[in-house]
C-alpha cells in the first residue's frame, strides 16, 4: 500500500508540476484583455461553486467588515475577492511579459522615505506583508528601485520540480528566495546574515504556518502571527515595516507604514510581541480599505470556521 500511495503522489506532483508549467505558457500567449476577463470569470464562477477555501475567504472576509455587510453584499464581496485572487495569479504567471517598465510605471507607492531612511543609515530592512495585492509584483517594483535582489522566504512545495519553478521564477524576477526549510542552513539563519549585511527582506506574516506564533489582536479576535519578523528586526537592528499592497485600477498601490520600534529595553518576547501587535494593526487598517484583495483562504482565527455549505445551518462560531 505503501508504494501504491508512492506511486500516486509521484504521479500527482508530476501533473500539479505539469498543469503549472502549461499555464504559464498558454497564459503568456494570450493578449492581457482576454487573460484578464477570463482570470476574472474563473474566480467568480470558483466563488459560486463555494468550496472549503471559498467558504473559509468568506468567513474571514465577515471578520474584516465588522459583519457590517448583509449576507448578499458578503456574497458579493467573496465574488469580488475571489476575481481579485484569480487576478493575482493571472497576473504571476504573465509577469515576466509585463516587463519591469510597465510595473514601474504603474506602481504606485505610500511611504517608501522609511524605507531609504533604514538603508542611508546602513541598516537592514525587514518589510512585513499580509496575503494582499499582488506581493510578486511588488516584488519586481522593489528589486527595480533598490537596484539589487532582496530576500524572502519560501514553503517548500511538493513535488521538488514545482518548488524549482517557483524559485527560478521568483529568482528570475530579481528576488532572493531561501526555503523555510530543508536547505543547508535554515531560513531564519539565512535572513539574519542578510539582514547583519545590510539587506532587505520581505516576509508574509499573517498566516501561522509552524507551530506556536505571537498571539495577537487582529481586526478585533485574537490570531497568532509569526513572530520571526519582529524576532529579527530586533536582534539585527533592522527596521520592521509593515507593507500592504492592493491593485489600483490596471495597476498597483503599496502603502508602506512607518517603522514599528522592537529594539530598547525591557524581555525581547515582549517586544516582539508588541511589535507584531503594530504590524496586525497596520494590516487591520490596509486590508480594510479593501478587503477584496486580500487573498486569504485559509483558517486565521481559532473561532471562525468556513461557513457552512449553502443551504446548512451556520456553524458554531462562524459568525
Amino acid at each position: 500500500m505503501t508504494g501504491a500511495a508512492d506511486l500516486r503522489d509521484r504521479v500527482t506532483g508530476r501533473l500539479t508540476d505539469a498543469g503549472y508549467a502549461a499555464g504559464w505558457r498558454a497564459v503568456r500567449m494570450l493578449p492581457e484583455p482576454v487573460a484578464r476577463a477570463g482570470f476574472e470569470r474563473a474566480g467568480r464562477m470558483a466563488a459560486g461553486r463555494d468550496g472549503s477555501g471559498v467558504r473559509q475567504l468568506r468567513a474571514n472576509l465577515r471578520v474584516a467588515t465588522g459583519g457590517t455587510l448583509s449576507e448578499p453584499e458578503l456574497d458579493e464581496l467573496t465574488a469580488r475577492a475571489m476575481a481579485s485572487y484569480a487576478r493575482y495569479w493571472q497576473e504571476a504567471f504573465r509577469l515576466p511579459t509585463l516587463g519591469v517598465d510597465r510595473i514601474r510605471r504603474d506602481t504606485e507607492v505610500i511611504g517608501f522615505e522609511g524605507i531609504e531612511r533604514a538603508r542611508s543609515e546602513g541598516r537592514g530592512v525587514v518589510l512585513a506583508l499580509p496575503h494582499s495585492g499582488n506581493w510578486d509584483a511588488a516584488g519586481v517594483w522593489l528589486a527595480d528601485r533598490l537596484g539589487e535582489p532582496f530576500l524572502t522566504i519560501a514553503e517548500r512545495l511538493k513535488p521538488e520540480s514545482l518548488y524549482r519553478r517557483f524559485l527560478e521564477y521568483r529568482e528570475s524576477l530579481g528576488m532572493r528566495v531561501t526555503p523555510l526549510t530543508g536547505g543547508p542552513k535554515s531560513g531564519s539563519e539565512v535572513l539574519r546574515e542578510w539582514l547583519d549585511d545590510g539587506g532587505v527582506s520581505c516576509l508574509l506574516v499573517d498566516r501561522n504556518l509552524g507551530t506556536g506564533g505571537v498571539p495577537v489582536t487582529f481586526f478585533g479576535r485574537q490570531a497568532l502571527m509569526p513572530g520571526g519578523a519582529a524576532l529579527l528586526a530586533a536582534r539585527t537592528g533592522a527596521a520592521l515595516l509593515p507593507v500592504v499592497g492592493r491593485f489600483d485600477g490596471a495597476g498597483w498601490l503599496l502603502h508602506v507604514h512607518p517603522e514599528v520600534p522592537v529594539t530598547g529595553e525591557g524581555r525581547l518576547a515582549t517586544r516582539v510581541a508588541t511589535a507584531m501587535q503594530a504590524v496586525a494593526d497596520a494590516f487591520t487598517e490596509g486590508i480594510g480599505e479593501r478587503p477584496e484583495d486580500w487573498h486569504m483562504l485559509n483558517r486565521i482565527w481559532a473561532d471562525v470556521p468556513p461557513d457552512a455549505p449553502r443551504g446548512a445551518a451556520p456553524r458554531e462560531g462562524a459568525r
